[in-house]
């Protein structure tokens, strides 16, 4: 009798990773980068560098280990989205308004504007 032996695979997410929000950037060296995007503030100090990543769904949390201050990360699956702070993770689904709840007290908590806490799933 035979038996193969097969890595369970593992989930994927999209994600979106402001680079001003890292610690250190290096860890997008552990993403897939996907597309990048840089805002078109007129100055350069007031410009972000976003980048769309594939990232396995275990390597999230590492990616938290690196976020500073008030700034977050996030990642989706189909409607299912994990936002990323630097000492909380929390899950929702996008569609579903009644589960932002959370995420959108925790974001008024660090004085994150509003406007910024939209979670797209739609890239960049």
């Amino acid at each position: 009798m035979l038996y193969f032996l097969f890595k369970e695979k593992t989930l994927k997410y999209r994600g979106i990773i402001v680079e001003e929000g890292l610690n250190n950037n290096r860890i997008l060296n552990n993403v897939t980068v996907l597309k990048m995007h840089i805002t078109g503030h007129e100055q350069k100090s007031e410009r972000w560098h976003l980048f769309e990543v594939e990232i396995e769904e275990e390597f999230i949390e590492n990616v938290a280990k690196e976020i500073v201050g008030n700034w977050y990360a996030h990642f989706w699956h189909g409607t299912d989205v994990i936002a990323v702070f630097s000492n909380k993770l929390i899950k929702f689904n996008y569609l579903d308004k009644n589960t932002w709840k959370e995420v959108m007290e925790y974001g008024r908590k660090l004085d994150i504007p509003e406007e910024q806490l939209d979670f797209p799933i739609f890239g960049i």
